[in-house]
């Protein structure tokens, strides 16, 4: 008889989903922390050469050592995700020292938080930049070395705020909501070039900024999610895997929600 401490057991996530991803380049953003350096490790764990993109060097480089560590390959390729010419380099610079890109994995994000009578410009204007304009530029730059290959997968990192709206988060949710839409025009764009286009959409993910919501707080939250718990950054990185994998090739303009079930 199972005991009930084997039942808790298995209300956490069990297991690692693993895809062949070898000879395969994948750029990650926003990969020095977080959901990012969750994706672009089990990315390198698959087999893919990692080219790990954000802003800070040092954090780069300390993601790109225990992928290594771990028999992995990544390389730190600093870069300012709202500069067009930065990203443009950062791209050409990745193709030109890794020989290819296969895989872009947009998950650079930030958010600035208030309700819309308080919400600067600036507030407005920064997580537009980077949550959907950044997006659309590594999209652009990454697009051409991927057709000419006849080749890709493309997986943009939304929310679920993006899908139903968030209090607090005009910004946030128009961001991810615009991001949404981008991946359905751009999967149809680049389809018959055997390149995919898709989204994941997380919800409530256990992870720094999370824990700073209290315990109280967060008790409430999972009372309002079915599965009755966080999700884990694990569980992000296996859906951008199995989207991101060769063997999806007939999935695009999707938006895969990974929330336990809170929006339905």
């Amino acid at each position: 008889m199972a005991e009930a401490g084997d039942a808790k057991k298995r209300t956490q996530p069990t297991g690692r989903l693993t895809v062949d991803l070898s000879g395969q380049v994948a750029l990650v953003t926003g990969a020095s922390q977080g959901l990012g350096r969750a994706i672009a490790e089990a990315l390198g764990r698959c087999g893919a050469t990692v080219a790990l993109v954000a802003r800070s060097a040092d954090k780069l480089a300390d993601v790109a050592a225990g992928i290594t560590a771990a028999g992995g390959k990544a390389e730190a390729f600093p870069c300012d995700v709202m500069s067009a010419p930065a990203i443009q380099q950062t791209v050409d610079a990745v193709v030109e020292k890794l020989g290819r890109l296969d895989i872009l994995v947009n998950n650079a994000g930030v958010t600035r938080d208030t309700l819309l009578p308080r919400m600067s410009d600036e507030e407005w204007d920064t997580v537009l930049a980077t949550n959907l304009r950044g997006p659309f530029l590594f999209m652009r730059a990454a697009s051409r070395p991927m057709m000419q290959q006849r080749y890709g997968r493309i997986v943009n990192v939304a929310s679920v705020s993006g899908l139903i709206g968030n209090p607090g988060q005009s910004n946030y949710s128009a961001s991810k909501a615009g991001l949404v839409g981008l991946t359905k025009t751009v999967a149809k764009e680049l389809a018959g070039r055997k390149i995919t286009v898709n989204a994941v959409a997380p919800g409530f993910i256990a992870s720094d900024m999370t824990a700073t919501l209290g315990d109280v707080l967060l008790d409430e939250v999972k009372k309002r999610v079915p599965a009755k718990r966080l999700g884990e950054a694990t569980e992000i990185a296996d859906a951008v895997l199995f989207l991101a994998a060769p063997s999806s090739g007939y999935i695009t303009a999707q938006t895969l929600v990974v929330d336990g079930g809170l929006i339905g």
